[in-house]
């Protein structure tokens, strides 16, 4: 990628912010085209998910020009990190104050924003308007819920095996094309002296990634549709243990003891510094490895990426990959919903797009913003991959149910440290999916 730096960045940024104070737009039906909002008025709130430098630079960025070209415009912008905006959240709206345009990830997560009457309905704004047709189906489709657009999607994101490709040959191993060649491979990479599969556990979401793809391939789509529903949830279907095993099997003869213990960025590192051969990794994660600044040179020059493999007579979608976008809701109860809307025009129109993914690293779902000349080689492969896959499987902790989603984080930890196992597991997910289940309101 030829990524940019952060000096080079602030000076980039300046100049787009003042070349797109240059333009305008009609304030209903913004094409994406770069074009601005213009004179507007009123104050809005926004909160989002990334306060680290190298995210912070655009957002504040978009914020800073969005009121230069709208002077008018007051913006109250924070970033709270991936962790804690869970829990600010659930706050905020116990509280009722949500800001006017807030994060949330696709799935139920948002959806229950949207039944709580929290999530404005976009339907109007995006429904076959020239805007909504500037993003791709697949992105802006993870944020509709009974046919109604409820979100807007930032990025488009999903989950690959990085690979050394010097680790690979010093092995004397291939990219595995099935789940039985990447189980198999893990020997002659320890045997050349890789850790095979870099993995850290330390807030149980990395496992629940593993899981989610896993249930993809091995439990019918309509059967998890079911079940993933919080008025669902029978989770009987034999594909779940058949996952948790698979999952366990993995873990047991590829990564390290003790995960529960490893952060999933320390684990990061071992591939990167070679100790590790392989990292399951998000595609948003690949600026964190192509940085020059802080990755060796010899990693750099030398890495690859795979889908996970197929699991042969899978009874799911062997052809699904685990991810879904990241993506911003707007307050229904919001007194200025309009210019909440003309912020995340602005924010997604192709010129901003296309420097989400210049100074981000980001792929972006708009249409042309994400390109080979301004993405690496893997990200264009990446892309490639996720048009061909089967099925988009969003994240399990974020698509089902939060208690749901916490009896299988807990369920994996032990099924990790030994405490737990695939049988248990998926007992403890099924007593707590009916009791979430019968305390529903009635329709």
């Amino acid at each position: 990628m030829k990524r940019r730096t952060f000096g080079a960045v602030i000076v980039t940024l300046a100049l787009v912010g003042t070349l797109a104070a240059c333009s305008s737009s009609d304030k209903t039906d913004n094409s994406g085209s770069g074009d601005g909002a213009g004179g507007l008025t009123g104050k809005i709130s926004f909160l989002e998910k990334w306060p680290d430098p190298q995210y912070k630079v655009y957002f504040d960025q978009i914020v800073a020009d969005f009121i230069a070209e709208n002077p008018g415009v007051e913006i109250d912008h924070q970033a709270v990190g991936d962790q804690p905006i869970k829990d600010q959240l659930r706050v905020l709206t116990s509280a009722n104050e949500l800001p006017d345009i807030y994060f949330a990830w696709p799935g139920d997560f948002a959806k229950k924003f949207a039944r709580g009457g929290y999530a404005a309905d976009l339907g109007e704004y995006l429904d076959g308007t020239d805007w909504g047709n500037t993003f791709a189906e697949s992105a802006l489709g993870a944020y509709k819920y009974d046919d109604i657009y409820y979100g807007v999607p930032i990025n488009v994101n999903a989950k690959v095996f990085v690979y050394s490709t010097i680790a690979f040959e010093a092995a004397g191993v291939q990219v595995p094309t099935s789940y039985d060649e990447l189980l198999a491979s893990c020997k002659p990479l320890a045997d050349a002296g890789y850790t095979p599969i870099a993995f850290g556990n330390q807030y149980g979401w990395p496992a629940i990634h593993y899981i989610t793809q896993l249930n993809a391939e091995l439990v019918p789509a309509d059967v998890r549709s079911a079940d993933y529903d919080p008025a669902g949830g029978a989770f009987t279907d034999p594909g779940y243990v058949e996952a948790l095993a698979k999952f366990k099997e993995l873990m047991d003869n590829c990564s390290k003891p003790g995960a529960n213990g490893i952060s999933h960025e320390t684990a990061q590192a071992d591939l990167v510094n070679g100790n590790a051969a392989m990292h399951y990794l998000e595609i948003v994660e690949f600026v964190n490895i192509e940085d020059p600044e802080t990755i060796p040179a010899e990693f750099i020059e030398n890495w690859d990426q795979f889908v996970f493999p197929p699991i042969e007579g899978a009874a799911g979608s062997p052809g699904a990959i685990t991810g879904a976008p990241d993506g911003f809701l707007i307050n229904a109860k919001s007194d200025n919903i309009e210019l909440a809307i003309e912020f995340l025009k602005f924010m997604t129109n192709k010129a901003n797009a296309t420097l989400l993914t210049e100074v981000i690293g980001w792929p972006s779902p708009i249409e042309g913003a994400t390109t080979p000349e301004n993405s690496s080689a893997p990200m264009a492969k990446a892309l490639e991959e996720i048009g061909a896959a089967t099925e988009m499987a969003i994240w399990l902790d974020t698509e089902t149910n939060a208690e749901v989603a916490q009896a299988y984080l807990a369920g994996v930890e032990g099924l990790l440290d030994g405490s737990e196992t695939p049988e248990s597991v998926m007992a403890s997910v099924q007593q707590v999916a009916a009791k979430v289940a019968a305390e529903l309101p009635a329709d």
